[in-house]
């Protein structure tokens, strides 16, 4: 597709806030992702940290 100017490429036709908006919201749930498994990994290192050192007492 060829845009005359930047604002017709950003409107798209009139679908502008469907495909930005779309757009905006899987950027969203990446970054979520994202952040949320490295929770769970600090998590689970954690917790295997603290069984091996529970194993490890006298």
């Amino acid at each position: 597709m060829n845009w005359a100017n930047s604002e017709a490429f950003w409107a798209m036709g009139g679908y502008g806030l469907y495909v930005w908006g779309s757009f905006g919201v899987v950027a969203i749930g990446l970054v979520a992702e994202v952040l949320m498994a490295r929770r769970a990994s600090r998590q689970i290192w954690r917790n295997l940290r603290d069984e091996v050192s529970d194993n490890q007492a006298p």
